[in-house]
């Protein structure tokens, strides 16, 4: 079972407008303790984000003259003149689905290295966002819960074995494999199953590979070898 965004995610989202100043997010930000605002429109669709990055930018780029002006990216300067979330807000906005994995939602914060995703509906519409915070949570699950899905809807329900034909061992969600799957393929197939089930921390594969089909593992390997 995988963990859904609309699992973890907070619906209480702290947005502004695109009309709100900079002095209405500055105390925003304070009151509420946030590093980060979708902003929406009219239909509550998200149409950008402003960060405190973006706010700091200003206080420190706004009046700076000479050469590190002119270093700035035409953007940038743009956005150190801004006074509104309109004007300082990122439009290319990388948003989530509810329904969309916390694994999915975590991969795109590490690509897009941000803290933090607005959560949206098949409209576009705001209804959450998810933070770092929110993914890791999914830790928090416990060892028994882990092993319990591993036995039974992983090796039994999804790759049909006798759950015992598999020892499995969970400690601080770390994952141990042990025993003889009936092939290399099956065995290799569970241990990356078993990397994505939720509150997986790390798998230790200690599972004792039969040889491929076909070969024969009864004779020594060095037999192999010509003799001088």
């Amino acid at each position: 079972m995988k963990t859904a965004v609309k699992d973890v995610m907070t619906t209480r989202v702290i947005w502004v407008r695109k009309d709100a100043t900079f002095r209405e997010m500055a105390a925003a930000l304070r009151e509420y303790r946030v590093s980060a605002f979708p902003v929406v429109d009219d239909d509550r669709k998200v149409i950008g984000v402003v960060s405190e990055a973006d706010m700091l930018n200003k206080e420190a780029l706004d009046d700076e003259p000479g050469m590190i002006s002119g270093l700035l990216h035409r953007r940038d300067q743009a956005k150190a003149r801004g006074v509104t979330a309109g004007d300082l807000m990122t439009t290319a906005v990388v948003a989530v689905r509810p329904e969309d994995t916390v694994e999915h939602a975590a991969r795109l914060m590490y690509d897009r290295r941000v803290k933090r995703l607005p959560v949206t509906d098949a409209n576009g519409r705001l209804v959450g966002i998810i933070s770092r915070a929110d993914v890791l949570s999914v830790f928090d699950r416990t060892d028994a819960a882990i092993g319990h899905e591993i036995t039974q809807d992983v090796l039994l329900g999804e790759f049909l074995l006798d759950p015992s034909a598999l020892q499995v061992t969970v400690m601080d969600g770390i994952v141990t494999l042990s025993g003889r799957p009936e092939t290399s393929e099956t065995g290799h197939a569970i241990v990356q199953r078993v990397r994505h089930v939720t509150g997986v921390v790390a798998v230790r594969d200690r599972l004792d590979y039969p040889p491929p089909a076909g070969s024969d593992d009864r004779y020594d390997v060095l037999a192999n070898f010509p003799v001088d």
